[in-house]
């Protein structure tokens, strides 16, 4: 089954689907973690992990990161990467000073609250487990 993308674009596959076409090599890793980063509703985040775990590897948090942090210009606008964050609700201020503040500023944006730069995620988490029912 597939999913409209945020903005009606490109379909996406479902939530559900994105680890088995991964695993069967009809998607790329990049290309899986944009699909499921894409399915995040506005004023929701989900962690690293959270993106690893529905990728079928949950302990690959690292490498999700390492794959939003290689979007390019164009994908960072339509790949909300700025849905994504540490376990903790914390934003990731390594690498790229301004992205911290950019990606906070776009969570507020979204309805989320921000305190400094860490959300509560026990409020603004997505539950998983009703997107892939």
């Amino acid at each position: 089954m597939a999913h409209k993308a945020e903005g009606g674009e490109a379909t996406l596959p479902a939530l559900g689907d994105v680890a088995a076409l991964r695993l069967a090599g009809e998607l790329g890793w990049r290309a899986a973690v944009e699909a499921v980063t894409r399915q995040i509703p506005a004023g929701r985040v989900l962690s690293y992990g959270d993106v690893a775990a529905v990728l079928g590897a949950p302990r690959a948090a690292r490498q999700v990161g390492y794959a939003l942090a290689a979007l390019s210009p164009e994908a960072c606008a339509q790949v909300p990467w700025w849905r994504v964050l540490r376990t903790d609700g914390s934003i990731a201020l390594q690498g790229d000073p301004v992205r911290g503040d950019a990606q906070a500023a776009a969570l507020r944006a979204e309805g989320v609250a921000v305190d400094g730069h860490r959300v509560d995620m026990a409020t603004a988490r997505w539950d998983l487990r009703e997107a892939l029912r």
